[in-house]
C-alpha cells in the first residue's frame, strides 16, 4: 500500500516517504531517534539533607540550601549516546521566566560555574545517572519545579520530575547571609528553642519560647506568609523575583508577622481583656499560632505583644535559613515625634499628661536580629541588622522595622535605610521631663542621657545565660565618644547641632506650639529625693514606702510634695491611680527627712 507522510522530529520537517518497505524503514528511524527519556527521580534525601543541614525538615519535598550542589540520580528509558546531554529546567513562582532569574535552562556540564544554575555529570549506566545540581548563592529561594529532557528531543518533551525547596545558606561565603562561625550557625539556624528575657532592668526574668522552626507544616506556612504579602498580590513575579534578597525578605517578613496592614499572622492588643483570644503571656511557642493562623485561612491569631512577635519571626527567618535572634532593650524609647528624645509632660503631681505626651519608655521591648550582608549600604554594615515587628509607627506606609544596620545604630549614621531614627531612639535617646503649669508655661525638671537603652540582651551561643550586648548599640553612656555619636545623629537628621533644635508639640483640640529644644542637662536640682521600700512587696497587700529627701543647699527650705502613683503596662502606660496626696515639709540647711508612710489608701 503507497501512503505518504511527512514528519517532524525537534522542528524539522523529513522528506516524504512512499511505499511499505519504506514506511517500516522509516518507523525503525522514530523509534531509534526518539530520544531516552527520564523515567524517575530519587532525590537522595538522607544524603543532601545531612550536607545542607535540612535533614529536620518533615516536609515531602527535598530541602536544600543555595550556593552548594545537591545530588539526584536519574533513571533513564535507555542509554545516552557520547553527544547527547541531560538539559535541566528550574522555575519558581507564577510566569517564572529567565529574565527575572524565576526560571533557568541548563544541561550537564564537566565543571560547575558559580554564578549559574549547573549540572555535573558524576556517573552513568546504561539506565542511570547520577548528576550534581548547584544554584548560584543569590538564586531566589521558595519552591521550584524541577523538570528534564535529552538534548535530542523536543522542548515540550520535559518530564516534570517533582519539587524541592530552596533556602538561603548561611554554610556558604559566597551568599550575603553567610555566617563563619559552627557554633552561632547551630545557635541561630538551627536551634528550634530559645530564651526570651522580660521584665525591669533591675529584675530581668528568663522565659522559654519554642520556635519549632522544624515541626509539621512550618516551612510550607512560612513560605505562605511570604505569598500573602501586599507586594506579591500586587505583582507575584516581581515579587518572587526578589527573593533573593534577604533585605527584602526580612522587610517583608516584619511587616507580615503583625497585622495591621494586611491578613498578617499575629494581632497586637496592650490593654483590656484578651477573652476573644489567648492573653499574650499564655504563649510559649511559635507553632501554635503559626500553624492556627494557616488554618483559619491566614486569619490573624488573636494576641501578642512585642515579645510574641520577635519569637514568632524569629521562627520565619530561622525556618527560611537566615540565622536570627531575640534581642530585649530595657527602658526602650518610643519615639513618635522623631526627634531622638523622649519628652514626657506631667503635671504638678507627677501625672503624665496623655494629650501632650506621644512619646513614652517601655519598661521593656523585644525585637529581632538577623545577620546578613548590606549590599545597598556597603561592607561597614555588615552583620546584625535589626528588625522589628511590632507595630509600633509606619515605615513607608506599613508597620514594619528595619533592617537597621546595629553598626549604623552605633556610630550615629541615622540617615542610613532602613529606620535608623527610631532604632537610634529606642536605645540611646534623652529622657526629658517637661512641668507643664496651669498658665500653659513649662519648666524642665528631669534630664537624663543615660536612662534610655540598658541592658540590651539575648540568649547566649550555646547556653540558656544572658549576654548583655549594649556594647554592639552604643558606646558606654556618658563617655565622650557616645555623647559625639548623639550629636552627629541629631545633625544628620536636621542638620544642626544637638543643641537649639525645634520640635512642634500637638495638643488637645488639634492646636500645637513649637518648642526649642536644648539638650544640656538640665539645672542642677536643689532637693533630691529617692523613695525606700520598707517591707517588701507581698501580691494584695499595701505597698509600703518612704520617701526620702535631702536639702542640697546651705540655707532652709520649705517644699510641698505632691504625690501620686499609679498601676501600669511594661509599655509604661498608667491603668488606674493608686495614690494621690500632698504634704508639707521643712528641711534645714544640707539636711533630709523623711515624710513617712506612703501607700495607696
Amino acid at each position: 500500500m503507497n501512503t505518504g507522510r511527512q514528519l517532524e522530529e525537534d522542528g524539522k520537517t523529513s522528506q516524504t516517504w512512499t511505499g511499505g518497505c519504506r514506511s517500516l524503514g522509516l518507523i525503525s528511524l522514530r523509534s531509534a531517534s526518539a530520544g531516552v527519556r527520564v523515567t524517575s527521580v530519587d532525590w537522595q534525601r538522607s544524603g543532601n539533607g545531612a550536607a545542607h543541614h535540612t535533614q529536620e525538615y518533615p516536609c515531602p519535598e527535598l530541602v536544600v540550601r543555595r550556593g552548594q550542589p545537591f545530588r539526584l540520580t536519574l533513571d533513564l528509558s535507555g542509554d545516552l549516546d557520547s553527544e547527547e546531554t541531560l538539559i535541566f529546567t528550574v522555575e519558581t513562582g507564577p510566569k517564572a521566566s529567565e529574565a527575572l532569574h524565576t526560571k533557568a535552562v541548563f544541561q550537564t556540564a564537566e565543571l560547575e560555574v558559580g554564578d549559574a544554575w549547573t549540572a555535573v555529570k558524576e556517573s552513568q549506566t546504561e539506565s542511570s545517572m547520577s548528576v550534581s545540581l548547584a544554584s548560584p548563592p543569590d538564586a531566589v529561594i521558595g519552591r521550584y519545579q524541577l523538570s528534564a529532557r535529552a538534548s535530542s528531543r523536543r522542548r515540550h518533551s520535559d518530564r516534570k520530575l517533582g519539587e524541592f525547596v530552596l533556602l538561603f545558606n548561611p554554610w556558604c561565603p559566597e551568599d550575603d547571609v553567610f555566617l563563619a562561625s559552627e557554633e552561632e550557625r547551630q545557635e541561630y539556624v538551627l536551634n528550634d528553642s530559645g530564651i526570651i528575657f522580660r521584665g525591669v532592668e533591675k529584675h530581668i526574668r528568663a522565659q522559654g519560647w519554642n520556635y519549632g522552626q522544624f515541626e509539621e507544616d512550618i516551612l510550607d506556612i512560612c513560605l505562605s506568609i511570604l505569598d500573602r504579602s501586599p507586594s506579591h498580590q500586587d505583582d507575584p513575579a516581581t515579587d518572587v523575583s526578589h527573593r533573593h534578597n534577604p533585605i527584602y525578605v526580612t522587610r517583608i517578613i516584619s511587616a507580615m508577622v503583625n497585622s495591621n496592614n494586611d491578613r498578617g499572622v499575629v494581632q497586637g492588643q496592650w490593654q483590656g481583656k484578651y477573652g476573644s483570644g489567648t492573653s499574650p503571656l499564655h504563649w510559649r511557642g511559635s507553632v501554635a499560632i503559626l500553624q492556627k493562623w494557616f488554618k483559619s485561612r491566614f486569619k490573624p491569631v488573636k494576641y501578642g505583644q512585642c515579645w510574641v512577635f520577635a519569637g514568632v519571626m524569629c521562627t520565619v527567618l530561622r525556618c527560611l535559613g537566615i540565622a536570627t535572634r531575640v534581642v530585649s532593650n530595657f527602658n526602650s524609647a518610643h519615639d513618635t515625634d522623631k526627634n531622638l528624645s523622649v519628652d514626657k509632660y506631667v503635671d504638678s503631681f507627677g501625672r503624665t499628661l496623655e494629650d501632650l505626651t506621644e512619646d513614652s519608655m517601655w519598661n521593656f521591648h523585644v525585637w529581632n536580629e538577623s545577620w546578613f550582608a548590606r549590599q545597598d549600604l556597603g561592607p561597614s554594615y555588615n552583620g546584625w541588622q535589626v528588625l522589628d515587628a511590632t507595630p509600633q509607627e509606619e515605615s513607608e506606609g506599613v508597620f514594619q522595622c528595619g533592617p537597621t544596620s546595629v553598626t549604623a545604630i552605633r556610630e550615629g549614621d541615622v540617615h542610613l535605610a532602613h529606620d535608623g531614627p527610631f532604632v537610634f531612639a529606642e536605645v540611646n535617646a534623652d529622657y526629658i521631663t517637661w512641668l507643664w503649669n496651669e498658665d500653659e508655661s513649662r519648666e524642665r525638671v528631669y534630664s537624663d542621657t543615660k536612662k534610655i537603652g540598658r541592658c540590651i540582651s539575648t540568649k547566649a551561643v550555646g547556653s540558656d545565660s544572658r549576654v548583655d550586648i549594649t556594647g554592639l548599640y552604643k558606646y558606654p553612656e556618658g563617655s565622650r565618644k557616645e555623647r559625639q555619636v548623639y550629636s552627629k545623629a541629631v545633625k544628620k537628621l536636621f542638620g544642626v547641632e544637638a543643641r537649639g533644635r525645634r520640635t512642634w508639640i500637638r495638643r488637645a483640640g488639634g492646636r500645637g506650639l513649637w518648642r526649642e529644644d536644648l539638650l544640656e542637662p538640665a539645672t542642677k536640682p536643689s532637693i533630691t529625693g529617692k523613695f525606700k521600700v520598707l517591707e517588701p512587696p507581698v501580691l494584695g497587700h499595701d505597698l509600703q514606702l518612704a520617701l526620702c529627701l535631702t536639702n542640697l543647699t546651705s540655707r532652709a527650705q520649705r517644699v510641698q510634695v505632691n504625690l501620686s502613683g499609679a498601676t501600669v503596662l511594661y509599655t509604661r502606660r498608667p491603668v488606674a491611680e493608686i495614690l494621690h496626696e500632698s504634704h508639707a515639709v521643712k528641711l534645714g540647711p544640707q539636711e533630709g527627712e523623711n515624710p513617712g508612710f506612703l501607700g495607696p489608701r
